[in-house]
């Protein structure tokens, strides 16, 4: 047969769409399921991170506002009296002073203990107790004044040498070494112990008294 004796057909858009699939009512009570869940969630989400912003607007504003710090401390005097003496150290005698400021706003500091020690060339010659336990309030700077005589130096005939042949030099170095345990305290509020450590280098001179440059010096503090 030939094209021409082909019946023509007409084809509709209709036609060429597939079939719908017929959805069931099971089906729309699951969309609608998790659509509720999911908005539920999203609800629960966004309230708990509206929480964490909040507490964390208040943290930050909170140490803002207390803008903790470290104790400062600054080597004021330090003197070695008998330097000049060639025999001196049958009465050797270091005398220091240091005072230590607590910059805070609103945080004080107990200082539970508090101990000094004298080195030279990296050698311990003298330590004791500085201090009783004290409380000091913010805003507040305390003097730490201390004598270290024949009781608490171990300075011989040898050691008053060495010290004899840096004093020609025109310069004796020394290291004063601070450990204490503190506690900070806000309101009602105490935290825990901290052991700290504070060195401080100081040199004095021919006459045995603190050098211009290290007097006022600040010490560096950290924690351990």
């Amino acid at each position: 047969m030939s094209s021409s004796d082909r019946l023509p057909l007409r084809r509709t858009d209709h036609d060429s769409q597939p079939m719908k699939r017929q959805r069931t009512a099971r089906y729309y009570a699951e969309r609608v399921r998790e659509s509720c869940t999911a908005r539920v969630t999203k609800t629960v989400c966004a309230i708990f991170l509206g929480l964490v912003l909040v507490v964390g607007i208040d943290f930050f504003i909170l140490w803002l506002t207390l803008r903790p710090h470290r104790p400062r401390f600054h080597m004021v005097e330090f003197t070695v009296p008998g330097l000049a003496q060639p025999t001196g150290f049958e009465n050797a005698e270091i005398t220091f002073n240091v005072t230590v400021r607590n910059s805070n706003q609103h945080i004080g500091i107990y200082y539970d203990s508090m101990v000094g020690s004298v080195f030279y060339r990296d050698q311990r010659i003298g330590s004791a107790p500085l201090m009783d336990p004290f409380f000091q309030k913010p805003k507040t700077t305390t003097v730490v004044d201390r004598t270290f005589g024949a009781a608490t130096l171990t300075v011989n005939s040898k050691r008053w040498e060495e010290f004899m042949n840096d004093r020609q030099k025109g310069t004796v170095v020394f290291r004063l070494d601070i450990t204490s345990v503190i506690r900070f305290k806000v309101s009602t509020w105490r935290s825990k112990h901290h052991r700290m450590h504070v060195n401080c280098d100081v040199a004095v001179g021919r006459d045995g008294t603190i050098l211009p440059a290290w007097k006022n010096k600040r010490c560096p503090v950290y924690f351990s």
